[in-house]
């Protein structure tokens, strides 16, 4: 496991410390190579997580899961999505809605921040973002070798901390 993995699991687990129903929503467009990272991770996370978590692949308009979300009633949301962070690709960073704001996301409409607090607002949640550094987010198909690598052991390291 990379250095910047086991870094993100203590910050996970105190935030998860007192989960009992957990959304993971993966954002990200499939046409735009690393963007789609946070899709991947939700995705490789099917069958490996308890029915306490609600796993959602959003890709581009996690604002079209809002009455799911709500209906799930959740005791924490974790966005995952590529977001330039200036950093290696493939390293992450757990962020807090009030950090949100200045975070070059993804392609979708609806800004996170704004998402995170109608969230919040709407279910109590305690809301994140865990924010990927894409290498390539230029128009194709498929992650690069370094963001293939973080989606193996995000999945492995999210499927030991949730509930």
């Amino acid at each position: 496991m990379s250095t910047n993995v086991q870094n993100i699991e203590e910050s996970l687990q105190l935030w998860l410390s007192n989960a009992n129903r957990v959304v993971v929503a993966g954002i990200g467009n499939s046409l735009r190579k690393d963007d789609f990272v946070g899709v991947e991770v939700v995705k490789n996370l099917r069958k490996k997580v308890s029915k306490h978590n609600y796993l959602i692949e959003c890709e581009t308009i996690p604002e079209s899961y809002i009455e799911p979300i709500i209906e799930f009633n959740p005791t924490h949301v974790l966005i995952i999505d590529a977001a330039l962070l200036n950093l290696k690709p493939g390293s992450t960073k757990l962020i807090k809605p009030n950090d949100i704001m200045g975070i070059p996301v993804s392609t979708h409409s609806l800004p996170l921040n704004l998402f995170s607090e109608y969230i919040t607002k709407t279910t109590g949640a305690k809301v994140a973002l865990l924010a990927i550094q894409p290498k390539e987010t230029d128009f194709g198909e498929g992650l690069t070798e370094e963001l293939k690598k973080t989606v193996k052991e995000l999945t492995n390291l999210l499927s030991r901390v949730l509930p």
